[in-house]
């Protein structure tokens, strides 16, 4: 049911207020959150009418009331990294992992992406999208309101086409902001193995002409690193890219510093994302950009790798924004709510902090936050609404917890 016109009422914090000109935040801003204790907020033909304190509202006959019963409400979560179309989980690598097998260990026993990449070509263009129904259902549940997705597993022109064709086909059938990225240069594969070139050379002159004609990408991508791509093929396959109009959001700095943030940066990269290993100079070419950069930290604990170092990029007044990386791999996790409890505890961020990395600045890094990503009027009603909790820290505190009652997505109750 569309709530063309809608009160919530009773809200006990409505949390991260924005004027309608901040699209981003950066350095100390990040740790500053607008909110209006004991608020209701005005829902109307799906977006945002007003908002304000309890005791100034006047209510019509006309108007349907929701009563919030003291569940505070938040913006949605805008997931700007996932590899959600996928065939299958890979739990068998998840045994190697607790048998102390690393990532890149299992990646070259023909585990990883290539195993990811050998599913995909089992399935079924029809199952594939149900099983990705079936995830962006669960996720939207949570909280999620926007999400990026990317391909990367087909690793074939015949693979990426199955895996972006689904993603036009969640975009057609969700009402929510879905943004596609192109990651043709995610691994090599195996037939490729001896001739990079090759390879290089289906991605720029067969995929991206055809994914082009289709219309099937907005973004495109590269993984950036040593033992994949490294920042000549990254700097061709960006160029490639730019002919038909995809600006680049990659993959960067994850296990080695090599060079990838200072490329992406001169092709105007949207996002630099990952980021586990930095030194000064990555910190220095991303202060002088308008490149955000985008942290996994669900990746860092399930692969146990470094965090990205967040508290130092607020102090160099870096944006970033936080994501799941939901993928089958490093991060087989689409819950925000989670994402946003390791940031505090792991990446020792305030909780101020993450509400802006997954709000605001989430969407700013799917180039949608004149859209959402803030309890701002005109802007998409896309809202979290919790069940009944102390304050909005709660949220993070209580990691084991599920404590969102309702997800709205343009002025839509999630079902």
């Amino acid at each position: 049911m569309n709530d063309s016109n809608l009160i919530i009422t009773n809200v006990k914090e409505l949390v991260g207020i924005l004027p309608t000109n901040k699209l981003v935040l950066k350095g100390k801003e990040m740790n500053e959150l607008s909110i209006i204790k004991d608020a209701f907020i005005e829902i109307q033909d799906e977006k945002i009418l007003s908002f304000g304190l309890m005791k100034d509202l006047k209510l019509k006959d006309t108007q349907k009331v929701y009563d919030a019963k003291g569940g505070t409400i938040l913006p949605s979560w805008n997931d700007s990294h996932t590899h959600l179309v996928f065939a299958r989980s890979r739990e068998k690598e998840f045994i190697d992992k607790i048998n102390g097998l690393s990532y890149e260990e299992i990646a070259k026993k023909g585990g990883g992406i290539l195993n990811s990449a050998l599913h995909l070509e089992e399935i079924s263009e029809i199952t594939l999208f149900e099983n990705s129904k079936r995830r962006l259902e669960n996720i939207i549940k949570l909280g999620t309101g926007a999400i990026e997705i990317k391909s990367g597993y087909g690793l074939s022109l015949e693979g990426e086409f199955k895996i972006l064709r689904t993603i036009r086909k969640l975009k057609e059938t969700f009402d929510i902001e879905i943004k596609s990225t192109f990651l043709g240069a995610h691994a090599l594969p195996k037939k490729y193995q001896k001739n990079r070139e090759k390879f290089l050379d289906l991605i720029i002159n067969e995929m991206l002409p055809n994914i082009h004609k289709e219309g099937l990408a907005d973004y495109i991508d590269v993984f950036c690193e040593t033992n994949y791509f490294n920042v000549n093929e990254l700097d061709r396959v960006l160029e490639a890219g730019a002919k038909y109009n995809l600006k680049p959001k990659v993959h960067v700095n994850q296990f080695t510093s090599i060079g990838g943030i200072q490329k992406a940066i001169e092709h105007n990269a949207i996002s630099v994302d990952h980021l586990e290993i930095m030194k000064e100079n990555d910190f220095n070419s991303l202060s002088n950009s308008s490149t955000i950069a985008t942290l996994l930290p669900s990746c860092s604990f399930f692969i146990d790798i470094p965090y990205a170092p967040a508290k130092a990029l607020i102090e160099k007044n870096i944006p970033f924004a936080l994501a799941s990386d939901l993928n089958p791999g490093s991060s087989p996790n689409g819950n925000m709510n989670l994402v946003n409890s390791l940031a505090c505890i792991k990446m020792k961020i305030l909780p101020e902090a993450v509400i802006n990395a997954s709000t605001i600045n989430g969407a700013y890094a799917m180039e949608i936050s004149h859209l959402t990503g803030s309890i701002t009027k005109g802007k998409q009603a896309n809202l979290i609404i919790t069940k009944p909790i102390e304050s909005y820290p709660y949220l993070f505190y209580s990691f084991g917890e599920n404590c969102i009652e309702r997800t709205m997505v343009k002025g839509k109750w999630n079902k």
